[in-house]
């Protein structure tokens, strides 16, 4: 393995965090996830951040932190679902590591998140919420060079073909 990161972009739910982990124990590099650093850092969660502080100091946090990251190497980075709503973020990634998008149809998205109450932008009817956040973001996402569809694929398939991408795309 090279020194470039592993940065996993996608919506919600799309196994940024589940495929990251299996990354992290297979690549022995370790896992970053934004998110979690972000409610450390500030002490609160990221829907606490959301209602009290709101989404613009929310993007900020996240713009920081990808500085940060994209700096340094070796690394499995799980990002938040709007992270690409920043071109600069992906740009940032790219320059330091093999950035990938994963996807899921909107169905597929609304049964790993159902019961999930810790998602800001899905605090209310999630059919509805999620097809409308996936269409808002679909160009950005569609920006991306390497994108898997992880509709009906298991974690340890997605993660394999995430390493053989990071194999035959060396900069």
């Amino acid at each position: 393995m090279d020194k470039r990161n592993i940065v996993l972009v996608g919506f919600m739910g799309t196994g940024k965090t589940t495929v990251g982990r299996i990354l992290s124990e297979q690549t022995d590099m370790p896992l970053v996830d934004m998110d979690s650093i972000i409610e450390e850092r500030v002490g609160k969660s990221i829907r606490t951040i959301f209602a009290v502080e709101g989404e613009p100091y929310f993007r900020n946090l996240e713009r920081e932190l990808v500085k940060e990251l994209s700096a340094q190497s070796t690394q499995v980075i799980s990002t938040g679902g709007g992270i690409v709503l920043n071109p600069e973020n992906i740009s940032d990634y790219e320059k330091t590591g093999l950035v990938i998008c994963l996807l899921a149809s909107a169905d597929e998205i609304l049964n790993r998140v159902l019961h999930d109450d810790t998602r800001p932008l899905l605090s209310g009817d999630k059919a509805t919420q999620i097809p409308q956040l996936l269409k808002d973001r679909q160009l950005f996402y569609e920006a991306i060079s390497h994108k898997i569809n992880t509709s009906g694929l298991a974690p340890k398939t997605i993660a394999a073909q995430i390493i053989e991408l990071y194999k035959t795309n060396n900069p």
